[in-house]
Order: structure tokens, then sequence, then C-alpha cells
């Protein structure tokens, strides 16, 4: 039997970038932003708190994202989509502050790291989770939450 889980924290893995939906008073929007997971699924990603789609979260939770795993043209679909709840948290474990620092290629940050430049951390804790994987799936996607 194929293990889902370990398929779509591989999807997750693997990818740099979410498509993150919100709906605002102007209606539906999309912003990418450089993201990384924990072992629950929750995404990660930090954002200036006066972004369109950060105002939109601080009033409207309900978000969806779409991650896209395939790595060049020719290579076999692969990618997440979720929906769920985002909210703007004060911190994040070290880890994951030190997963982020790795996938930006960026200097690991200070132990007493603090957020600059008005950004700050947001998690999206999925409550729906559909994997895509053309190699395993064809192109029936599959629930895992």
């Amino acid at each position: 039997m194929i293990d889902l889980f370990s398929l779509t924290r591989e999807a997750l893995s693997t990818s740099y970038l979410m498509s993150l939906g919100i709906v605002d008073s102007e209606g539906p929007w999309v912003a990418d932003v450089i993201f990384v997971h924990d072992d629950e699924f929750n995404v990660y990603w930090m954002s200036r708190s006066n972004r369109r789609h950060s105002l939109a979260i601080a009033s409207n939770p309900n978000v969806a994202a779409a991650i896209t795993a395939t790595m060049k043209p020719g290579d076999p679909d692969s990618g997440v989509q979720m929906s769920g709840k985002a909210e703007m948290i004060d911190s994040v474990p070290r880890e994951i502050a030190l997963k982020y620092f790795r996938k930006r290629n960026k200097s690991e940050p200070a132990e007493d790291f603090v957020v600059l430049d008005e950004h700050n951390w947001y998690v999206l804790r999925p409550s729906r989770i559909e994997l895509i994987d053309e190699t395993h799936f064809g192109y029936d996607r599959q629930k895992v939450r």
C-alpha cells in the first residue's frame, strides 16, 4: 500500500513556493509565499503584516493553497492542495526558522532571532489536504486529510 503521508511530505519538502488564496472585501486574491512545513503538515511563512494577504487573514482566516512540486517540464505532475485556517503567530519553533532560512539559502539566524522589517510569521493549519501525484495515481487526487 502506498503511504500518502510520506508522498505528501516529499512533495512539500521538494517545493519552494506556495500560492496562497484569500478572500477579502475586494474579492479573491492569490499571493506566492516561500514556505516550510512541520510533521503535521502545518505550513509556515513570513510576510509583512501590511500585505493584502496578511490583512485578509486577520479578518478572514479561511484560506486555500496550492503547492507545485513538479521540478521541470516533462516531469510527472506532483503537488499539494490544501485549505484550512491561517493566522499570524508570535514565533515558530527554532527548527522551523532554521528550515526556512536554509530553504532561502540565507545564513542561519542567531539563537535569539527576531523577525525584522515588519515581517511576521504565519501558519496555515490545514483541515483538508489533497495530493497530486501523477506517478502513482495519474490525475486522481488523493485525499490525505
